[in-house]
């Protein structure tokens, strides 16, 4: 639902673009609350971090070698991992929003129902993954996810005639798929508020979204 025009003329700019930038902050409380549970990424088939894309050949071939338990142990690893680092984000992700201006959140209201998350997204991507990195690197060391991947890479490698993939660092490539998770938790909680009024829980959400 879009604020009717009427309701519109009686807030400020400054208001509206406010307004905004508290929907993005329940975006984040919410989608770090989520994600940061026992099985916030494992359990929700949304977001569960799996095997990298690009080495599905790679993949094929090893649990063809009895090496399928590796690869669900890493999935569950890096998945842990994701759930352990997502409340490191949650003040990374405020301190990029604090940077978003009012006037770009107000341009935004407007927008599709996930416009204001796409937008924070685009804007704050490149910081936010260079921040989370060092995070989400220890967590997977404690799960023991990289050290499963790099096992399974340097067998992979051993196999005579195997086509060799494009490799991936296992902290970056679970970097960027543990933030992908939680925008896409930030946008379903956007949809919330623009669409449903029971998820503007404060007056300013009530004003700028009814």
């Amino acid at each position: 639902m879009i604020p009717s025009s009427a309701a519109q003329t009686s807030l400020s700019e400054t208001q509206i673009g406010k307004g905004l930038k508290e929907a993005l902050s329940v975006g984040i409380d919410k989608a770090v609350a989520a994600a940061s549970q026992k099985d916030g990424y494992l359990k929700n088939d949304a977001i569960r971090i799996r095997f990298p894309e690009n080495m599905t050949m790679m993949e094929t071939a090893l649990r063809k070698i009895g090496m399928g338990s590796r690869i669900d142990a890493f999935e569950v690893g890096v998945n842990r991992a994701a759930e352990q680092a997502a409340p490191e984000a949650k003040a990374i992700l405020l301190e990029a929003l604090f940077e978003m201006s009012i006037e770009d959140a107000q341009k935004l209201l407007k927008g599709g129902k996930t416009a204001a998350t796409d937008y924070f997204k685009k804007k704050s991507w490149d910081n936010l993954y260079k921040a989370f990195l060092p995070y989400l690197g220890t967590a997977m060391n404690q799960s023991q996810a990289t050290q499963t991947y790099n096992q399974m890479v340097e067998t992979y490698q051993k196999i005579p005639f195997a086509k060799k993939p494009a490799l991936v660092s296992a902290d970056a490539y679970a970097t960027g798929k543990a933030l992908d998770g939680l925008f896409y938790l930030m946008a379903e909680q956007e949809k919330k508020i623009r669409t449903d009024p029971a998820a503007r829980a404060t007056e300013l959400l009530q004003s700028v979204f009814g």
